[in-house]
């Protein structure tokens, strides 16, 4: 990996704080995004440090399956908490969004070299986001089709039921 996208990969996690914080307050009050507001905060904030803090890991160590397996998860958990998929998207392409900004802020390419670091570490963000978005909406299909077969299972069993 290029220098400058490491530098810039240290620089997001070294700031992880700040941009929870600036995203949380920028964005979990928007409507576009309301649904989340189901979520305990501290638990949002959590998630968005995770991503932050965690970015060198989950770019360049984290395994396909380890992506599932966490997104997928949280899809399923937003669907227990009431969340929409569209406020859960919207959420996430603004932590994308947010931290693009702040490479586009921080990561001053001097060479073609430095610039080719910049994209490539911009192209491994939107690779990461995408595949984050795709597990989730997995999580969230599993999970609604997991209640609507219980839902379906009551209410044979309650047609069952001798008037």
């Amino acid at each position: 990996m290029p220098a400058l996208a490491v530098r810039l990969i240290q620089l997001i996690e070294k700031h992880a704080e700040d941009l929870s914080r600036e995203l949380s307050e920028k964005v979990w009050s928007a409507p576009q995004c309301s649904d989340l507001r189901k979520v305990p905060s501290d638990e949002l904030e959590a998630r968005t440090r995770e991503i932050y803090r965690n970015l060198s890991d989950w770019l360049l160590h984290k395994t396909e399956d380890q992506l599932a397996r966490r997104y997928t998860e949280l899809g399923a958990t937003r669907v227990q908490q009431g969340v929409g998929y569209s406020h859960f998207l919207w959420a996430i392409t603004a932590t994308k969004e947010h931290v693009r900004a702040f490479i586009d802020r921080e990561g001053l390419a001097d060479n073609a070299m430095e610039l080719n670091g910049k994209l490539e570490l911009l192209q491994m963000l939107d690779h990461f986001f995408d595949r984050a978005l795709y597990y989730a909406a997995v999580g969230y299909d599993q999970e609604r089709n997991r209640v609507g077969s219980q839902n379906r299972r009551r209410k044979s069993d309650h047609q069952a039921l001798p008037r």
